[in-house]
């Protein structure tokens, strides 16, 4: 396995950004368009059904491989063959063994959710693409610990593009359920010949009890903490399938998914690449501490303005856009799901930071506080709320950001206010334009276009005239890194 130093991981880590960023563009742009189009075409029950049956899939994948994968990337030393036979071999057993029981749990899971035989197809299907997945594990931590994200991309652009393209033929020829199946399917397999078509890994079984104690010290904690999000998330939403109708577990969905966009687009994209960056940069504090910041002061930069606008101009895509308007009761919880979305934008990088020094427990302690929190307040507000108190809920408890802040602080030093205060002020000003002007203009979906081009505009130009030195700062250390 390749070390590198820190001028290496310096460019690799601007170079790994721009090639996620293309990555993402490319993923969003292409999903956006499926998005759009099957929320056209297929029913909010429809939505439900792959929003629920996929939550019940994800909780088989915290089981998969106990944190070995980000304990091989968040090691100090080399990791060696022995490190990856070992990791290979416990995650297939794992894998293996979920596998066995989702299928001989399906039909529990079908009179569960009152699911048809489509759903039960997509659950079969979804288990099938889970063990596909599993087997991309290795070549794909070899990319990852050596930061060559340019690689790492193609698969899952090409994955994507199979999905895509092939569930909204399906949907738009009357597939339903099935449409999600066959993609899903179509996904998989694509995914697993393009990842080892670009890093070849000889697949090979093997087991060190020295290599699988050291793994597993970092790994079970990781994926304890991981296994706690699954039950905080996606559990919760199994739970919602079954007390809530499901067109109304279908708004949630929507609404969830638009509001955290951003976060997919942009925060993805930043703790891939810094956690392997600041796991080789855990040695020396005052580099991470100024990395850190520097992937805060990205994410806000970006997140916040696009936040603003989503709540702000979403009301108006819902009235103009033919067909949108059944999408409308899921308003309410588009703009609390966004004022999640905005914390967890300065919360994630930190809790990432800390991951990959090594403090995995401080963030598995913060973890059981989110996901008590999760299970005790949900039911409670869903009670006083309805299904909107989902949303609310997970607003409220994301205000625990300055616990966060607090505890990173013990072992980074940096300054959150520092980082933030203008992206957050050029967004509040941005925010407030905007809503006075769009009932005076958006009158069509190209003045609505316009709209959104004039917030743009004013965002990026105030940020840069307060804030021009900073910026120019960062585009030269990217000039630099890019040559």
């Amino acid at each position: 396995m390749e070390e590198v130093d820190l001028a290496l991981i310096t460019k690799r880590s601007v170079r790994g950004i721009f090639a996620l960023v293309y990555r993402t563009f490319a993923i969003q742009i292409l999903g956006f368009g499926a998005n759009f189009l099957l929320t056209i075409f297929l029913s909010p029950s429809v939505f439900g059904v792959f929003f629920v049956v996929s939550a019940a899939i994800a909780f088989l994948s915290y089981f998969s491989d106990i944190g070995l994968a980000a304990a091989l990337i968040q090691k100090k030393e080399a990791i060696t063959d022995e490190d990856l036979s070992t990791t290979f071999t416990i995650q297939q057993i794992l894998v293996a063994t979920l596998v066995v029981i989702a299928l001989l749990s399906s039909n529990f899971i079908k009179s569960f959710y009152n699911l048809g035989n489509d759903g039960v197809f997509l659950f079969q299907a979804l288990i099938v693409s889970f063990f596909l997945s599993s087997l991309k594990t290795i070549p794909s931590i070899i990319l990852e610990r050596n930061l060559n994200f340019e690689k790492l991309v193609v698969p899952q652009i090409v994955e994507n593009i199979f999905f895509n393209v092939i569930v909204v033929l399906l949907a738009i020829n009357g597939f339903g359920v099935t449409s999600f199946s066959l993609a899903v399917l179509a996904r998989g397999l694509s995914g697993l010949i393009t990842i080892y078509i670009i890093s070849p890994w000889r697949i090979r079984f093997g087991f060190s009890k020295k290599s699988a104690s050291k793994l597993l010290s970092f790994g079970v904690p990781f994926q304890m903490n991981s296994f706690l999000a699954l039950i905080k998330d996606d559990l919760l939403i199994a739970y919602l399938g079954k007390v809530l109708p499901i067109a109304q577990v279908g708004y949630i969905g929507f609404a969830q998914k638009w509001a955290f966009t951003p976060l997919r687009l942009i925060m993805d994209n930043v703790i891939r690449i810094t956690f392997p960056s600041f796991s080789r940069l855990q040695h020396d504090k005052n580099i991470l501490s100024k990395a850190l910041e520097k992937s805060i002061f990205a994410s806000s930069f970006l997140i916040f303005p696009s936040l603003m606008g989503l709540i702000v101009l979403f009301p108006y895509f819902v009235k103009i856009i033919p067909k949108y308007t059944k999408w409308e009761p899921a308003l309410i919880s588009l703009s609390l799901f966004s004022l999640n979305a905005v914390l967890s934008s300065i919360s994630t990088p930190l809790t990432n930071a800390l991951n990959a020094i090594g403090k995995i427990k401080i963030t598995l302690y913060l973890m059981v506080f989110w996901t008590i929190a999760t299970w005790i307040l949900t039911p409670i507000a869903i009670v006083i709320f309805g299904f909107n108190g989902v949303s609310a809920a997970s607003a409220f408890i994301a205000l625990s950001l300055g616990v966060v802040v607090y505890l990173a602080k013990k072992h980074i030093d940096f300054n959150i206010f520092t980082i933030i205060k203008y992206p957050a002020f050029c967004t509040l000003v941005m925010g407030v334009v905007i809503y006075f002007l769009s009932p005076l203009i958006v009158r069509n979906i190209v003045t609505l276009l316009i709209m959104i081009m004039m917030g743009a505009i004013l965002y990026f130009g105030l940020i840069f005239l307060i804030a021009k030195k900073e910026l120019i700062a960062d585009i030269n250390l990217i000039k630099e890194n890019l040559t």
